[in-house]
């Protein structure tokens, strides 16, 4: 049986050390999906002890490419905690991570529950706000690589997220031009027509996954759409800025060096 309370330890341990650690398929074999999760849950469950709050959910693999690449049929998803939370403009610490990327990102804002089977319709009507976002992945494994049950384990990946200023439900988030830069230089193009075609099927895919874990997403939470185009390594970088066209831009810059 697989040790849930002790690999979820290890892996609270790593992010918290910025340490990277040998992947869980390298030690303990093949890691069911279901375990992955109830360990991402228990990692989650060391920082609210510490005193975070569950503030929303992050989707991951939301493009064609990266689901097939994975042999996927489906999204994974994460949980997003306070501690997570960067402000537009803000300043992120190098030093809290091991090998950082940043990938742009549309947000939305809840002012209604979902959770379950929901239509498209049913999701955009519990959407208060929507906004350009960033987000912060740093794989808590050596090499940046993983399995599966790996990044499921490790709340896919995610570590900290930037939200930019947040815009009426009602604006357009379906083909939405993303150009990334890092420290002025254009380093991702795309559009989030990536991300399933349309956001809002990701927030669709959000409600079910979470419900099927036992999660209602609740009113106030974020719920971060998944990436638009490839992650880019932050690296030694100083500002990382999206310009997302009629959703605005987000930014942040970075400060101090690597753990």
């Amino acid at each position: 049986m697989t040790d849930i309370a002790t690999i979820a330890a290890r892996l609270d341990a790593a992010a918290r050390d910025a340490r990277a650690i040998q992947q869980i398929t390298g030690q303990e074999g093949e890691l069911a999906l279901s375990d992955a999760y109830d360990i991402q849950r228990a990692v989650i469950d060391h920082r609210l002890a510490r005193g975070a709050a569950l503030v929303g959910v992050k989707m991951g693999f939301t493009s064609e490419a990266k689901m097939v690449q994975m042999g996927l049929k489906d999204q994974i998803w994460g949980r997003l905690t306070s501690d997570m939370v960067v402000q537009n403009g803000g300043v992120l610490d190098r030093a809290r991570f091991i090998h950082p990327r940043v990938e742009p990102e549309v947000a939305v804002r809840l002012k209604a529950p979902l959770t379950g089977e929901v239509t498209y319709e049913e999701a955009l009507a519990a959407v208060e706000a929507v906004a350009p976002a960033l987000e912060i992945i740093d794989s808590r494994y050596e090499n940046f690589r993983f399995a599966l049950g790996d990044v499921v384990a490790d709340n896919a990946s995610s570590s900290a997220f930037v939200v930019g200023a947040w815009l009426p439900a009602d604006t357009d988030v379906a083909d939405v031009p993303m150009v990334m830069s890092v420290d002025g230089a254009v380093v991702e193009t795309g559009t989030s027509a990536a991300i399933l075609g349309d956001p809002i099927r990701s927030l669709v895919a959000a409600a079910r996954l979470a419900g099927a874990a036992g999660l209602t997403l609740q009113p106030s939470w974020t719920v971060m759409l998944g990436g638009a185009t490839a992650a880019a390594a932050i690296g030694l970088a100083r500002a990382v800025s999206l310009d997302a066209g009629h959703l605005g831009r987000v930014g942040f810059t970075v400060a101090g060096s690597a753990a």
